[in-house]
């Protein structure tokens, strides 16, 4: 039998992927371990200072208790109360940023109707307390 030997070497098309995806899963492994170190953040000991706050107004509070009373901090009121209630509530300039506490078991659709009365009344930012 007789071989055919090429004395032309001919340069080799194809890609060799084999040292790329173990470089790649190295990586990812040393990902994956110092990932959690990032996002729980290290223990400090902050020091103490004197001085003024930063935030200079508190974010008004509205509450729906289990049975469908509404309080704006600790004052209880209605639906339409509301309304008018709030921008006497917020003495500081600017749009009211307010937070809203509601039961679990009230309806939906009540803590929906506060929320546009709160839309309606200018409010712009507001939180959900969980």
């Amino acid at each position: 039998m007789a071989f055919e030997q090429k004395d032309s070497f001919q340069p080799m098309s194809d890609i060799n992927v084999t040292p790329l995806v173990d470089v790649m899963l190295v990586l990812l492994v040393i990902f994956m371990v110092t990932a959690p170190m990032f996002s729980q953040g290290l223990p400090v000991h902050l020091p103490e200072a004197q001085g003024q706050p930063m935030v200079h107004h508190q974010p008004l509070v509205v509450t729906i208790s289990k049975e469908g009373r509404i309080y704006l901090g600790d004052h209880q009121m209605g639906l339409t109360d509301l309304r008018g209630a709030l921008p006497a509530a917020t003495p500081h300039a600017g749009r009211p940023e307010v937070l809203l506490k509601s039961d679990q078991e009230v309806p939906y659709g009540l803590v929906v109707q506060v929320m546009a009365i709160l839309k309606d009344a200018g409010v712009d930012k507001l939180g959900l307390v969980t």
